[in-house]
């Protein structure tokens, strides 16, 4: 009856947005919308006066030209979906498929094209752009390349791109309480987040230090431009991550025309506004800002999944771009966001579903998180530029926890933190072309890192708190990078680098090479290879953590190495046409001197990020190993012929070893995932309404996790887990299925967008996890999101 009551008030908001914003008299009118971008050399940055645009398939044929600045204009263009080639004499050409055009917002391109190497005329040049290709031309194996329209797209995403990042081969989400993304059974925390070029800390509302993912994403996709999303063996100008890099760029506000944006879902109210700075063509900004909905939701009976509790937040993204005729070009961006929610065990209702509630603790959560950078690109001469950057970032958690009286459930102090971490980088990138077939990239960057790191337990018997960490300093963290990319031929190319990191606070460092090979067949089939060594530091407040010996304090990890990962990777593409591709990979993965006891024990970093914070475990050396392997493979249709589709599979083992040199399974070794997504959409009438379906579902193994020794838990009122038995239990297998239903309406300057995104439609009862119930004194089963109906509606305009 819940879940039906959720359906029907969903569907009665919806549909009175729908019906309100439904009836508009010019959506039979001819509407058009203005095209607009700029070309650039896809190394050097450097402008392609002349280049040519065309829209396939028009009659009378419609294309223009780039002018000095590299810039163009298609005025007009009648709504719907369109197809362009992009051409230029000397370089390869590239076709845009079906790009759609709304009355609401001018489309705006950054295009990059690459020199051919065999000079010839363009006619003669075969185009062999693909969509999915990543921006980064370095990353040759394991990377994907996506876009704001699949964050929108895909049935469940709620407009995020870590959980749409969990569609791709070889990627699974944890649970459904948050978006921690598993890359090939690594943990989460191994997965770096880069922002314009700057490595930013944890995008999510309610993260902990030392974590990659939360319940809600502070990364608004209505900004973004095309991304990357890199699954092993990442270039040489990535470190400090063993499993994987997403990286993201903003796009530029609107330089010629203001527009705006008001959206309301999941994610919260949304209102944004971008446009030129003075004369138009020239400088733009871009601004957006975002308050949780959570709360209205909850009021009428949508709750995310927090039982009794309700979260707050809020954001705020920014982007200013400036360009300069002597000094370059500048750049600002910023985001910004807080949360807070309290997790009352003392008020939880068994009847709600409460994925982060503990039923013997109160847990007072508070955080924020902001980046601030500012960039100057330098063009030296056609052929090399270099790009200066400055940046800060702050993050804070706070945690006040105590726990319930069996007895009477009355709080008791358990745990205290107030975890803080600034830092402010100074980085240079340097970008060289050689010539058509050569060209490198070199880079430093220095981080330094303020910490201020207090947290404490509570011990009864001397009525107090002792101290597990109370630290304040400074120290740092040096990158450098080289990274060569040699192209041999139009079917062989290949890169090379290096990538060294030194650590301030122990004198920790690493050297490690990196290798790519892309052989292409012939037109439709390629060949890749990768390798990389790839190293983490730990997160901060483990090189901090404090034991008490003879009465003194000491710090047993300060002295903890580089977590290291050595990553070989194999694939093989077959492009059927130019919509619809295969891709196979498989690879190994060899991690060593990762962190486990120096006592015999199960215990190892390797399995952090398993749950909302960091372990405090003491006395940790590098001794560990691991390892992961696996096959994956992707088969796609790209959206064409108003339809797409999606499906992936993939198969692997995740096991680690602890001090006591035992295999055993990951907290993350599911050993299977398998994705299906559908989409299709329809006119209604004409181009002005479009309707489109989307569909998708995911089964995946059940994780391994530690069994709760009852008995021992009955005894000491309060969960013991047989850690003898560490990561032993499988969970039951997950599935879920979510369905999405939208409506695109067209208006004379203003585009209407409604959706309803019902995800787990089937209600499925996937476990999350099972607890001790210190008041029933049994085990009980937690389980994840039911059926969750999330209402959407977006106006551009």
């Amino acid at each position: 009856m819940r879940a039906m009551r959720k359906i029907i008030i969903t569907t009665i908001l919806s549909m009175t947005i729908f019906i309100g914003f439904g009836q508009d008299e010019n959506t039979e009118a001819e509407l058009s919308q203005n095209v607009r971008g700029t070309i650039v050399d896809k190394v050097t940055q450097s402008p392609l006066p002349g280049a040519s645009i065309k829209i396939i398939d028009s009659d009378p044929l419609i294309g223009t030209t780039t002018n000095v600045n590299g810039q163009f204009l298609l005025k007009d263009i009648a709504i719907g979906r369109i197809s362009l080639k992009v051409s230029y004499i000397g370089y390869e050409s590239i076709f845009i498929n079906q790009l759609q055009v709304t009355s609401g917002k001018e489309v705006v391109l950054d295009l990059e094209l690459q020199e051919s190497i065999e000079q010839l005329s363009e006619v003669t040049v075969k185009a062999k752009q693909n969509p999915q290709n990543a921006s980064n031309d370095l990353a040759l194996v394991s990377a994907r390349g996506f876009d704001m329209e699949e964050t929108n797209r895909y049935a469940g995403a709620r407009n995020d791109p870590a959980r749409m990042a969990q569609n791709f081969a070889g990627v699974s989400g944890a649970n459904d309480s948050r978006n921690d993304i598993i890359i090939r059974g690594n943990s989460p925390s191994g997965v770096l987040w880069r922002l314009e070029g700057i490595d930013i800390p944890n995008p999510n509302h309610f993260g902990a230090l030392g974590t990659t993912g939360g319940p809600v994403s502070i990364l608004n996709n209505n900004l973004l431009a095309k991304s990357d999303f890199m699954t092993s063996a990442f270039p040489a100008e990535y470190g400090n991550a063993t499993a994987g890099v997403f990286d993201l760029k903003m796009r530029k506000g609107n330089s010629f025309k203001r527009e705006h944006i008001f959206q309301v879902g999941f994610n919260g109210f949304e209102l944004g506004t971008e446009g030129p700075i003075g004369k138009e063509g020239g400088a733009s900004y871009l601004l957006n800002y975002r308050y949780s909905t959570l709360a209205l939701m909850d009021d009428v009976g949508l709750s995310p999944g927090t039982g009794n509790a309700v979260p707050f937040y809020q954001d705020f993204s920014a982007k200013v771009d400036v360009p300069t005729e002597k000094l370059g070009k500048f750049s600002l961006f910023a985001i910004a966001g807080k949360s807070n929610i309290d997790l009352l065990g003392s008020e939880t209702d068994s009847t709600e579903t409460d994925l982060y509630s503990e039923v013997s603790q109160n847990i007072y959560n508070s955080a924020k998180m902001g980046v601030v950078g500012l960039s100057n690109t330098q063009y030296y001469n056609e052929d090399a530029y270099g790009i200066i950057s400055l940046s800060a970032d702050y993050t804070y958690t706070g945690n006040i926890v105590d726990s319930l009286s069996t007895e009477n459930r009355n709080p008791q102090p358990f745990y205290r933190s107030n975890y803080g971490l600034t830092k402010y980088r100074a980085q240079y990138h340097f970008h060289q072309k050689i010539n058509a077939k050569n060209n490198y990239v070199a880079g430093f960057n220095y981080d330094v890192l303020s910490f201020n790191l207090q947290d404490s337990i509570y011990r009864a018997a001397s009525d107090d708190f002792r101290e597990l960490r109370d630290e304040q300093g400074v120290s740092g963290l040096a990158q450098g990078f080289f990274q060569w990319q040699l192209r041999l031929s139009e079917k062989l190319e290949a890169t090379a680098g290096l990538h060294y990191q030194y650590f301030a606070f122990n004198g920790a460092q690493q050297l490690e090479p990196r290798l790519g090979v892309n052989y292409q067949m012939n037109n439709r089939n390629s060949l890749k290879l990768g390798y990389g060594l790839h190293s983490q530091l730990q997160a901060m407040p483990i090189y901090f953590l404090e034991s008490e010996r003879n009465g003194d304090k000491i710090r047993t990890n300060e002295n903890l190495d580089f977590t290291k990962s050595h990553h070989f990777v194999a694939g093989f593409n077959h492009q059927f046409n130019k919509n619809f591709k295969l891709r196979t990979e498989a690879y190994y993965q060899h991690l060593y001197d990762v962190a486990v006891e120096r006592n015999s024990s199960s215990f190892s970093m390797l399995n952090a990020g398993a749950d909302f914070g960091v372990p405090d475990v003491d006395s940790l050396v590098n001794t560990g190993i691991g390892h992961n392997y696996g096959l994956e493979l992707t088969l796609e249709k790209s959206f064409s012929n108003n339809y797409y589709f999606l499906v992936t599979a993939s198969i692997f083992e995740s096991k680690y070893q602890g001090s006591d040199e035992e295999w055993r399974n990951t907290a993350f070794n599911s050993e299977y995932v398998f994705n299906g997504l559908f989409g299709r959409e329809f006119e209604l009438g004409s181009k002005n309404r479009v309707l489109a379906l989307d569909i998708k579902s995911t089964y995946a193994g059940g994780q391994y996790v530690t069994p709760i020794d009852l008995a021992a838990s009955r005894q000491a009122k309060e969960a013991v887990y047989d850690t003898k038995n560490a990561y032993s239990m499988k969970n039951p297998d997950y599935f879920r299925t979510d369905f999405k239903i939208s409506f695109r309406m067209n208006s004379k300057q203003l585009t209407h967008e409604w959706a309803l995104d019902i995800q787990n439609v089937f209600n499925t009862q996937n476990l999350f996890r099972r607890i001790y119930n210190p008041v029933t004194e049994e085990i009980v089963r937690n389980n994840q999101l039911g059926i969750y109906p999330i209402p959407q509606y977006r106006l551009t305009f």
